[in-house]
């Protein structure tokens, strides 16, 4: 639980006055357009109640759809959200530390590149085919046929299968010196193994 606490206060501290790297925050914030910071900021007021209550998460419709991704987080889903909406993301990712959850970014999908980015300076990561099962683990699978009723190492019954995909994260509760839309965070290494 200490870890998390430092992380947040590093998120405040940075979001107040500093960055990782060390600039000043006029220096960072003037790569972020004013508008994208404006967002990223109603993403957090929409989100607070889910950053370290991974229950409430569940209790408002979210499902666990991976399990840890390297540098990046488990992913929750909640499938009755669409479209893009700063303050209803459709996926929080979390990490995990021992029994605590901390989220650390929020994440959009899509079956192809936006023709239009749903926030200025927009990148964008990719997911492959798989099938999902309810304990989320995935395997990776061209076609919904190809899914098995259950997951031969874990056990856990077939949940839904989807196509290749098209990833956007916003790195709202974390801070990434690989960008706020990068795919993968460094500074989450520390969390792989939980």
């Amino acid at each position: 639980m200490r870890t998390f606490g430092i992380a947040l206060l590093l998120v405040i501290l940075i979001l107040a006055g500093g960055t990782a790297q060390g600039q000043n925050m006029s220096e960072a914030s003037s790569s972020i357009p004013s508008s994208v910071v404006n967002d990223v900021a109603k993403a957090r007021l929409a989100t607070a109640k889910y950053a370290m209550d991974v229950e409430q998460a569940k209790a408002d419709g979210y499902m666990i759809i991976t399990q840890m991704i390297p540098n990046m987080g488990y992913h929750f889903l909640n499938p009755n959200i669409s479209g893009f909406d700063v303050t209803k993301p459709p996926i929080l990712v979390y990490v995990r530390n021992g029994s605590a959850w901390q989220l650390v970014a929020i994440e959009w999908v899509y079956p192809s590149k936006p023709a239009k980015a749903p926030l200025p300076g927009a990148r964008y990561g990719a997911f492959g085919a798989a099938c999902h099962y309810k304990d989320g683990s995935f395997v990776e699978a061209k076609a919904e046929a190809s899914c098995a009723k259950t997951n031969a190492k874990t056990g856990s019954e077939f949940n839904f299968w989807h196509g290749p995909l098209t990833t956007f994260h916003v790195w709202a509760w974390y801070p990434n010196p690989a960008g706020l839309f990068a795919s993968f965070n460094p500074l989450l290494t520390p969390f792989n193994k939980q």
